[in-house]
């Protein structure tokens, strides 16, 4: 099993309306970006794989790993040539959440702005639907 890549921020999104996509999940140009950088260091590894797991404060919290194969459950979703695979537990939970990647003085991380959660736990590492 892969060890997770990055540390990853769940937010609440409020008053947005949603949008149809092709894709459960969308990528900012800044995610794709950081995708493709993490990914060219890894040839044997042909994408990302989002998951969820129990964690925080009675809530879920995705899980970011390194994949070599496409799962049989697995969603895929294909943006500008970077392959991300959403494990069969996250995939209703994903519909319409758009992947970031933020860097600041103290930080970088992978964001997860969805608009399908409730709300979000206060150490901000889990969410509940």
């Amino acid at each position: 099993m892969s060890a997770s890549l990055v540390r990853a921020t769940v937010r609440a999104v409020s008053k947005r309306k949603l949008q149809p996509t092709r894709a459960a999940l969308t990528l900012t140009p800044a995610a794709v970006n950081k995708i493709k950088q993490l990914l060219k260091d890894k040839p044997e590894n042909v994408g990302l794989k989002v998951g969820v797991r129990t964690r925080g404060c009675n809530g879920l919290s995705y899980t970011l790993e390194y994949t070599k194969t496409k799962g049989e459950s697995d969603e895929e979703v294909v943006q500008d040539g970077i392959r991300v695979f959403i494990e069969k537990k996250a995939q209703l939970t994903l519909l319409g959440t758009e992947m970031d990647y933020v860097e600041d003085k103290l930080s970088s991380e992978f964001v997860f702005n969805n608009p399908n959660i409730k709300g979000t736990c206060g150490c901000g590492e889990s969410f509940n639907i």
